[in-house]
C-alpha cells in the first residue's frame, strides 16, 4: 500500500529548513492540513485547499478518512510522533497508510543543548495536561525534560518544586528552539522570577531535594500516610504484595474494584498502567482525586457507582482487583467474565464470609490462595510486642 497521508514536522526555522524532497511534498500537495500558525508559513498562492484542526479531533480524523486517495500533507511541530498528531494518525490509519517526515524534536534538541544523554532523561509533556502530572517524576538527580503549556508554565513547575521540598533544583527554559527567536533562561525554583516566558518553550529540569524533600518510590507500597483515606486503606505491606500480584506493566489497564481511597489503582499507574478506579461513595471519590493528583496520577478514571451495575460500560481490562465486596452477588463472577485470556483477578478478604467465597471461587477457577499475616512492633510500657494486623486471604487467578 502506498502512503498517502504525508506528516511533515517543521521546526522554528520554517518550511526553507526542510529537505528539497518534503518541499515537493508540500509544493505538490492537494489539501493542507494544520494549524493555523503552520498554514501561515505556506505561500497564500499555493493552491491547495487547506483545512485546520477541527474540535473534538475525531471530525478532523474522520474528514482525513473520506479524502482518502488525495494528495494529503499534514503539517505538524518538529517530530509528530512525540507527543504529536503523528501518534493518533497512526493509530487511526496504521503504519502503511501513512508517511511521517520528522524534524528534531524539542527534546532532542533540549538535550543537545544541555549536553544530556536522551536515553537517561524523563521526557514528559504538560500540554493539555495537569501540572500534577510532575509529581510523578520528581525524585533525587532526576533531570527532565518537559513541553509547556504555555508561558506561565516554567514558573508553575517551579512552584510545583518548592512544594514538593525541590527548591534548589534548577530550571533552564529554551524559547523558540531552532529559530531565530531562540532564547535560554536560567534559575532555581526557589529564586525563578520569570513569571511568563515565550508560550512556545521547553523545560530542562535537575531535581535537587531541599531540606524536607518528599520522595516516593514508584515501587509499590507506598506508605499508609502518603495516601488520604478515612481507614478503607489496603495497607502497605498487603499492598505491595497485592500489586505484584496484579503483575502491572506499561499501558495495561486495571479495574480496582471498591477502591477506597484509590491506593491499588494509584500505585498501578505509578507503575506505568492505566487503571479505573470504581468506588460507588462519593467522599472516598474526592479522597481519590486529591491522592491522584498528589501522587502524580491526574489521568486516573474514576468511577463513581456500585460494582457490577457500571462495570458493563467500561473499557477491556488486563487486571481486576476486588478490594471491597466481593461478597455482592454476581460480582466476581462478571469481573471474571470480563476478562481477556491471561487476564489477572485478584481479591482479597478479611472476614469469614469473603474467605468462604474465595474458596469457592478458588474451586471453581484455580489460581492460588494466599495468607498475608503483618504484624508491626508496638511499645507496651517499657517493652515492646507485635501488633498484628487483621490477616487478609489473597486470590489470584489467572484466565486460561
Amino acid at each position: 500500500m502506498t502512503p498517502w497521508l504525508n506528516i511533515v514536522g517543521i521546526g522554528e526555522d520554517g518550511l526553507n529548513a526542510l529537505p528539497l524532497a518534503t518541499r515537493n511534498l508540500i509544493d505538490n500537495a492537494q489539501i493542507l492540513v494544520g494549524g493555523e500558525r503552520h498554514l501561515a508559513m505556506v505561500d497564500t498562492d499555493h493552491p491547495a485547499e487547506r483545512r485546520t484542526w477541527e474540535s473534538p479531533l475525531r471530525k478532523t480524523v474522520d474528514t482525513l478518512r473520506m479524502l482518502e486517495g488525495k494528495r494529503i500533507v499534514v503539517l505538524a511541530t518538529g517530530d509528530p510522533m512525540s507527543y504529536g498528531i503523528g501518534v493518533t494518525l497512526a493509530r487511526e490509519f496504521g503504519k502503511n497508510a501513512i508517511s511521517i517526515l520528522p524534524a528534531p524534536g524539542a527534546f532532542s534538541l533540549a538535550a543537545a543543548r544541555m549536553g544530556w544523554p536522551l536515553q537517561e532523561i524523563d521526557c514528559l509533556t504538560l500540554h493539555g495536561r495537569p501540572l500534577a502530572l510532575l509529581n510523578l517524576y520528581v525524585r533525587p538527580d532526576a533531570r527532565l525534560l518537559i513541553l509547556s503549556e504555555n508561558g506561565e508554565t516554567p514558573a508553575q513547575i517551579a512552584n510545583s518544586l518548592r512544594d514538593r521540598g525541590y527548591e534548589p533544583s534548577t530550571l533552564t527554559v529554551f524559547e523558540h528552539m531552532g529559530g531565530e527567536k531562540e532564547n535560554m533562561l536560567e534559575g532555581t525554583a526557589d529564586s525563578w522570577h520569570h513569571d511568563h516566558t515565550a508560550d512556545f518553550n521547553t523545560v530542562a529540569v535537575t531535581c535537587i531535594p531541599g531540606a524536607n524533600p518528599i520522595n516516593l518510590s514508584r515501587i509499590p507500597g507506598l506508605p499508609d500516610d502518603a495516601f488520604v483515606h478515612d481507614g478503607q486503606l489496603t495497607k502497605c505491606t498487603v499492598r505491595a504484595a497485592t500489586l505484584a500480584a496484579l503483575a502491572p506493566h506499561p499501558q495495561s489497564v486495571l479495574w480496582d474494584v471498591g477502591a477506597g481511597c484509590g491506593s491499588i489503582a494509584i500505585e498501578w499507574m505509578r507503575c506505568g498502567g492505566k487503571a479505573i478506579a470504581i468506588e460507588r461513595n462519593a467522599s472516598r471519590c474526592a479522597m481519590i482525586t486529591q491522592n491522584a493528583v498528589a501522587l502524580g496520577t491526574p489521568a486516573l478514571d474514576i468511577i463513581t457507582g456500585a460494582a457490577p451495575d457500571v462495570l458493563p460500560d467500561l473499557p477491556k481490562a488486563d487486571a481486576i482487583f476486588i478490594g471491597g465486596g466481593i461478597g455482592t452477588q454476581g460480582l466476581a463472577e462478571q469481573c471474571w467474565s470480563a476478562l481477556p485470556k491471561r487476564g489477572r483477578l485478584v481479591a482479597n478478604a478479611v472476614t469469614l464470609e469473603s474467605e468462604a467465597k474465595l474458596l469457592a471461587l478458588h474451586g471453581e477457577w484455580g489460581g492460588s490462595l494466599t495468607r498475608i499475616g503483618v504484624s508491626h512492633a508496638e511499645p507496651v510500657g517499657r517493652f515492646h510486642a507485635w501488633s498484628p494486623l487483621r490477616t487478609v486471604t489473597q486470590l489470584v487467578a489467572v484466565k486460561p
